[in-house]
């Protein structure tokens, strides 16, 4: 797997040439995140906040998760000591999307030297490896920032591939969502119109992501389409689907504000059912 590293590979390679970013947290508990790290990481590994850190001030558009000030998030990078050469690891519980939503941000700014840990530090622990409670002072570097349009996409581009037969949009949160069945953050309810369900979640098995064999199996009708266009609720769990669709060979742009996005304009049609 191009994109993601075993537990072993870290532990052997985890040394000051390396960063190690932790990035744990849940939507529900704001502080789980940063407890979880304090209690117990992976040695030498930083901490990123998914409020703080991975995005930026909620404004009337641009959804739940907008980007960070990305000379702010440039100058936070360069404290941890990512810089230009630096290779960094992301990791989270295992699920993915925290260390996705990391992997994605620094690809949009040009860093190529990103890789997210295989089964997380779940499976750190469950391969009996220590952790540990120090936070380490990292020696300042220098980044540049070479943003990567090529991988996002804005709501008008969402709204112009809507009707096209060579393009399709992949909606990641869950089915019931999808349908406008249930509805536990955003103010409205339903999907883009023409958007196709793939739940994030499966792309995962036992915590992991998929062989590239079943992954292919699963994304079998995308590689009809020319265009592909990703999102979820607020740009997280959409980059899992990303990340799983470049490990297979499929160019995908992320729709960053998603669905909180998309429903802050009131001329943009919502759709519900299937």
């Amino acid at each position: 797997m191009k994109n993601l590293v075993s537990v072993k590979w870290l532990k052997e390679n985890n040394n000051e040439d390396l960063v190690v970013v932790d990035c744990r947290f849940d939507l529900q508990i704001p502080s789980y995140g940063k407890d979880s790290y304090l209690k117990g990481h992976i040695p030498n590994a930083i901490y990123m906040d998914m409020n703080k850190d991975l995005a930026g001030n909620v404004k009337a558009h641009g959804g739940r998760h907008p980007l960070p000030d990305l000379n702010e998030f440039k100058s936070k990078l360069e404290g941890c000591g990512i810089g230009n050469s630096t290779t960094v690891v992301a990791y989270d519980d295992g699920e993915v999307a925290g260390a996705s939503r990391f992997w994605w941000m620094l690809k949009y700014i040009g860093h190529d030297k990103v890789h997210i840990l295989d089964g997380g530090i779940n499976a750190w622990i469950e391969a009996d490896y220590a952790l540990s409670s120090d936070i380490p002072n990292k020696r300042k570097e220098h980044l540049d920032i070479n943003i990567n349009q090529s991988i996002i996409a804005t709501v008008d581009e969402v709204r112009k591939n809507i009707d096209e037969d060579t393009s399709i949009i992949i909606d990641s949160r869950s089915f019931e969502r999808y349908k406008g069945e249930v509805e536990p953050i955003d103010k409205k309810a339903g999907h883009i119109p023409s958007a196709q369900n793939y739940f994030w979640m499966h792309v995962l098995e036992n915590n992991r992501v998929k062989d590239n064999k079943k992954l292919k199996d699963h994304f079998n009708e995308v590689l009809k389409y020319k265009n592909v266009i990703v999102h979820c609720g607020s740009g997280i769990t959409g980059c899992v689907n990303y990340v799983a669709l470049d490990e297979i060979g499929i160019k995908s742009k992320l729709y960053l504000g998603s669905w909180s996005d998309w429903i802050s304009y009131d001329e943009n049609e919502v759709r519900t059912g299937e």
